[in-house]
């Protein structure tokens, strides 16, 4: 080979090369999960303004927000839920921060306490692996293709049925199917 090949050869190679890692690392930019946040934007310059004894309900309404949930059993605590997920590829998404304050009021309306907690204060819940039974038979792929058959018109609610009562059919005269006593899906 010349001299002048084997330097056009290797200018190539190494602009090639120059231009696969400028793609690469811009590639890394576009593969960064991006925070989602999710509930209240509950920030901690907004609850730490609240003192328990002397702030009320509308100082927490006005620094925090309405609150993402109350007690179940006492409408006198209210809940503040923040969460930043991020997306996870063919997975739920992840959560990469996790916050709640609780707001505890007394009858009068004024805080007597506040309580901030976060993920290393959860417990994580696991399935239950049990199945629930479901009354009836167990029907194969078979008999569920066979037993439509027939059933599926498409023009039945388009159609008049010719009733003397006046109305011309349609979605308000058409009484089969479950919940009508009508033929149902049985086989």
């Amino acid at each position: 080979m010349t001299q002048p090949h084997r330097n056009g050869l290797a200018r190539l190679r190494s602009t090639c090369g120059a231009f696969c890692a400028v793609v690469l690392l811009s590639g890394c930019a576009v593969f960064a999960p991006s925070l989602i946040p999710r509930g209240s934007l509950a920030e901690p310059d907004d609850y730490n303004q609240l003192i328990p004894g002397t702030s009320t309900r509308a100082d927490a309404l006005d620094l925090m927000g309405s609150p993402t949930t109350r007690g179940a059993f006492d409408d006198n605590v209210w809940i503040y839920i923040t969460m930043a997920t991020h997306m996870v590829p063919m997975d739920f998404p992840a959560v990469s921060k996790q916050q709640v304050v609780v707001l505890r009021f007394d009858n009068t309306g004024k805080i007597t306490s506040l309580r901030t907690l976060s993920r290393k204060d959860g417990m994580n819940v696991a399935m239950v692996d049990k199945i629930t039974p479901t009354p009836g038979t167990k029907i194969n792929v078979m008999q569920q293709i066979l037993g439509n058959v027939g059933r599926y018109n498409p023009m039945q609610n388009m159609m008049g049925s010719g009733s003397g009562d006046g109305m011309m059919g349609g979605y308000n005269n058409n009484m089969q199917g479950p919940g009508h006593f009508g033929s149902g899906n049985s086989l």
